[in-house]
């Protein structure tokens, strides 16, 4: 991380500053749209969101990726360790820990959004499959809504928070849909399916469909024709979310917008490649993502000029129920 971006920030102590580096160098490694998209949002906003991807990382880390010998008892219990330090707010020593807990502090976001985060986290210990689109939804707000909600404090808004809470939790669960899309193959890999399972069905299409398919390497119409309708329902989705970016500040208008051009056009590629989904990863090519970030940081350089150095103060926490006057997981 940029020392200007930690300057503009306000964030001086040592230790905290290594954290949020830290947070940045995990963003920068593995979340590659979405790291370029928070390039494009103004200095002293990109710490707290490097430090919300730090966060969701480690917990994907537990689950996923640090030591496949850990049996899903231990992972478990890390996962409960974790959730009772960000409880605490004790970092252990953790630098994203104590990056993620900073920023909570700062920007007032409420905790409940964390823990319905750790839940769909521990869920993914269990749960390999879901029977219909509400049992998708209620893992999906978990690990995908609040964090587009977990972020509203940082991109600032130009009236209540509650009005733009549905449109950003909806895009945060679009984003989610597209990579369950272009995951199914490394999903199954893992014994999970993340497509309701009634939906399948309706296109003769079960866990032993996707599992035949894939030790063939390639989809059969059954399976292209269920796809080819979540990808209907994934963009109508995106549809409604995008709505909502004119109620966010203009200085972070360019990046919500261009996160969801770079992931809106994974489900083109899918598309491109006749949604075989087995073999083949759906990706948005370099020289694309180039473009649209040259055009999203043109855009951003703009809406700053004109709105001035000057940061916003950090919004007041809204109580958690307040944000879902409107539901946007109705919106399909």
């Amino acid at each position: 991380m940029t020392r200007a971006e930690l300057d503009a920030a306000g964030i001086t102590d040592p230790d905290l500053r290594e954290s949020y580096r830290r947070c940045r160098e995990l963003n920068a490694a593995h979340g590659k749209t979405f790291f370029l998209a928070t390039r494009l949002l103004a200095p002293d906003q990109r710490p707290a969101v490097h430090a919300l991807y730090g966060f969701a990382r480690r917990a994907d880390d537990i689950l996923d990726e640090v030591d496949p010998a850990l049996t899903g008892a231990e992972r478990a219990s890390r996962l409960r360790t974790l959730a009772g330090q960000f409880g605490s707010a004790d970092s252990g020593g953790d630098p994203v820990l104590a990056a993620v807990l900073h920023t909570a502090r700062a920007y007032r976001i409420p905790g409940d959004l964390f823990d319905a985060f750790l839940t769909s986290m521990r869920m993914d210990l269990s749960v390999t499959d879901y029977p219909d689109r509400a049992a998708l939804d209620h893992y999906v707000y978990g690990s995908a809504e609040v964090i587009g909600l977990q972020l509203l404090p940082i991109l600032g808004t130009t009236g209540p928070v509650a009005d733009a809470a549905p449109y950003a939790a909806a895009l945060g669960k679009a984003f989610q849909l597209t990579n369950f899309l272009r995951d199914v193959d490394e999903d199954l890999a893992r014994g999970r399916v993340y497509l309701p399972a009634d939906e399948l069905a309706a296109h003769g299409v079960d866990r032993d469909r996707l599992l035949w398919c894939r030790s063939r390497g390639r989809v059969d119409t059954r399976v292209r024709s269920a796809l080819a309708e979540q990808l209907r329902i994934t963009r109508e989705i995106y549809a409604y979310a995008r709505a909502g970016t004119a109620l966010l500040a203009p200085r972070s208008r360019p990046c919500v917008d261009t996160a969801a051009v770079l992931y809106g056009e994974i489900l083109d590629r899918i598309e491109d490649n006749d949604l075989e989904v087995f073999g083949r990863r759906a990706t948005v090519g370099t020289g694309r993502r180039i473009r649209v970030g040259a055009l999203g940081f043109a855009r951003a350089w703009r809406a700053r000029r004109i709105a001035g150095s000057q940061p916003p103060a950090p919004v007041s926490e809204v109580p958690h129920a307040s944000w879902e006057t409107a539901d946007p997981r109705e919106h399909r």
